[in-house]
């Protein structure tokens, strides 16, 4: 994929010390390793999101499952089998409704439904379910296979022809050379501000331009480009979504060789309502499957962590069919059979194979590659002009948190 020359450089920081969970708010439960990666290849960054890793900005990190408050586990979605959900269809509906008739919906965005203190009505409940009957019924009659509707045509559906609002979404790669890029950056900047404000309740220091660009704009992925890959290459982007002239929300992706990986999302507070969330994940897995048409490895929409111990981070399991990777074999397992173990237990093995072996055990890390006072040397001589040290140690660990492959490509910074 990439040439000769390309290759990975990272300062391995280890994991010893707790710091405090954005999620269950525990001031020291909070337990990863961490690497600064001063450039890394699509490959490398693709190997480690598969072994539990995951970025932000240029560092990267990877939670240490047993010891963690929160453990957060790699989830995946398998694009080409996706079908959107009876929610799923109603948000784009919304969207539909918003473009072509101009009203907003009232209320919250995701995940507000019914007052659940009041029971239903048992006579519109009948109602709707032979509504659904004879809807099933007519389709079966018009269509003999039954295929069911893809999402590109829930999605196009979504974007009338004839509308009070126009919505656009150009792909921007993350680049400051790039004149789409470059031309749409304050307004970036100011919409990121505004989002964190209002949705997070940060401080106006706490989402500066620095703060902006260190967060979402600069990546140790470098532009990548291969005869098989997608024709926007590989590396990070930006998704903007333009409505009419202006934009009001951004998905930041990375784009791999057999994923498109999620990042972060930000978007007017204007337009919660419109469950920008929830919309931009379709359009996102709608985006993967585009490009596996181009790239047929590239299939699988990466949504980031699953934290099951974290209700508000469930949605993310509503995106099927999907899976989770083990904490201990790196294996994929269907989410269906994760969740009962998660019911019982914040950390789980999903790998039910008692003759899988750990795969965070690694006995030869010989040929890892180490930058030593800025000279490339094996780790074997590495380790004996650092003789009577403890970074075998630490190299030995940081080789088996990465994998073995992967480690014999990435070069560890030793300043």
């Amino acid at each position: 994929m990439a040439g000769n020359k390309s290759y990975t450089i990272v300062e391995y920081f280890g994991g010893d010390d707790g710091y405090r969970c954005g999620y269950c708010k525990n001031e020291k439960g909070n337990f990863s390793h961490g690497m600064w990666t001063h450039t890394m290849t699509v490959q490398d960054y693709q190997d480690l999101i598969d072994r539990g890793w995951r970025r932000s900005g240029k560092y990267v990190y990877k939670p240490i499952m047993n010891k963690t408050c929160c453990p957060q586990y790699t989830i995946r979605c398998h694009a080409l089998k996706f079908q959107p959900s009876k929610s799923h269809k109603k948000i784009l509906k919304k969207m539909s409704k918003f473009l072509s008739k101009g009203e907003l919906p009232k209320g919250p965005g995701d995940g507000l439904g019914a007052d659940a203190s009041r029971p239903p009505c048992r006579k519109a409940k009948d109602v709707r379910k032979e509504r659904r009957l004879q809807k099933e019924q007519m389709r079966q009659g018009a269509d003999g296979d039954n295929q069911p509707k893809p999402l590109e045509d829930f999605i196009n559906e979504s974007l009338p022809d004839s509308s009070s609002h126009c919505l656009e979404v150009r792909l921007v790669p993350v680049n400051f050379e790039d004149p789409q890029f470059t031309a749409s950056y304050q307004q970036s900047v100011a919409l990121y501000a505004r989002y964190q404000m209002a949705i997070h309740g940060d401080d106006p220091s706490a989402c500066s331009e620095s703060e902006f660009r260190r967060f979402l704009c600069d990546s140790p992925l470098e532009a990548e480009f291969s005869p098989d890959g997608p024709e926007v290459g590989y590396g990070s982007f930006h998704q903007q979504y333009w409505l009419d002239g202006r934009i009001v929300a951004v998905g930041v992706i990375d784009i791999l060789p057999t994923c498109v990986s999620s990042v972060y999302l930000y978007y007017h507070p204007d337009f919660a309502s419109l469950s920008l969330g929830s919309y931009s994940a379709l359009r996102e897995i709608a985006f993967t499957r585009q490009l596996q048409k181009q790239s047929p490895k590239l299939s699988y929409y990466y949504l980031g962590f699953y934290i099951h111990s974290c209700p508000k981070m469930r949605y993310k399991g509503q995106y099927r069919p999907s899976d989770l990777v083990c904490p201990e074999t790196f294996v994929w397992v269907p989410i269906e059979r994760c969740l009962p173990q998660l019911e019982n237990s914040r950390y789980a093995r999903f790998n039910q194979d008692p003759d899988a072996g750990d795969a965070r055990v690694l006995k030869d890390v010989g040929r890892v590659m180490v930058l030593y006072r800025r000279t490339v040397m094996p780790y074997a001589a590495y380790t004996r002009k650092r003789k009577g040290s403890n970074d075998e140690t630490e190299v030995q660990q940081y080789a088996s948190l990465v994998g073995q492959d992967c480690a014999e490509r990435i070069l560890l910074y030793r300043a």
